[in-house]
Parts: structure tokens; sequence; C-alpha cells
């Protein structure tokens, strides 16, 4: 039990951190290689490349979690405390629709290109396995949204009673 509510608490963070220090790792490699044995390995750019998708998703999601997203506020500001959560429970049910939209509808696309059997240049993966990055970092969004969306209704709750 312990281990979820970490997990839930920090995954961004820990994949976050984990997958940049493995970046740097490789690229060092690769720099490495190159400067002193004038050898490249074929498939660290592209890996590094793959993994900064998944960064970037992952990114998004805890910008979620942290409220770290832009935001033009000053209709927000105008509004009652009452007004502001009513108007923050309607952003953040359009947003998770649309977050939701985007999970579905990028998932169909990995399927479509796991079907197809195409593979990256370098590696030989399936080129699925980057795209499916925009589900991944959606459905962490979604996620972080339907618990936003549970702490402002109970935040409303609260003001009502």
């Amino acid at each position: 039990m312990k281990l979820l509510k970490a997990l839930d608490k920090h995954f961004e963070t820990y994949f976050l951190i984990a997958t940049l220090v493995f970046m740097v790792v490789i690229i060092s490699v690769q720099v490495f290689l190159r400067t002193f044995f004038h050898y490249s390995l074929t498939w660290a750019e592209e890996l590094s490349r793959y993994i900064m998708l998944y960064q970037i998703w992952a990114g998004a999601s805890l910008a979620v979690k942290e409220d770290a997203h832009l935001r033009i506020t000053s209709v927000k500001d105008s509004l009652s405390p009452s007004g502001r959560i009513k108007l923050e429970i309607a952003v953040i049910v359009l947003w998770t629709v649309f977050t939701a939209f985007l999970t579905i509808k990028s998932g169909q696309l990995v399927d479509i290109l796991l079907n197809r059997g195409q593979v990256s240049p370098a590696m030989q993966i399936p080129m699925a396995y980057a795209y499916a990055s925009v589900p991944f970092g959606c459905g962490l969004m979604v996620i972080r949204l339907c618990q936003k969306l549970f702490h402002e209704v109970k935040k409303l709750e609260s003001l009502e009673v």
C-alpha cells in the first residue's frame, strides 16, 4: 500500500529522473566513443529521441499534478471563492474530456502502426513504441485530472456546507 501511495505521489518525478539519467549516460557514452575512438553507436541518438518523447508527456502530467500549466486567470480572479471552484471544475472536466479523447485516438494510432509493422531506422523496433508516448502521457494526465476534479469537488462541498 505504501508503494502505491509513493508511486501516486511521485511517479512522474521518478520516471523523469530515471529517464534523464539514462539519457545522459547514453549520450555521454556516445560522445566519448565519437571523440576518442571515432566510433558511433547507431542507436543512441534514436533511443534518446524516443526517451525525450516520453519525458515530454510525463512532464505534462507532472505539470497537471503541480498546477504548473500556464493560465489566464483574469476571469477567475473576479469571481467569488465558490465561483472560482465551479469554474475550475468546468475547466478540469473539459480538459479531461479532451485528454481522454487524445488518449483514445492516439491509442488507435499506435494500434494501426503496430499492425503496419513499420520499424525505426536504427534500432529496428516498431515505430508504434515512439508514438505510444502520447497515450502514455495523456493517460497519466487523465488520472491526474480526475484526482484534481475529486479534490475540487471536495473543496466545493466543504465551502457550501
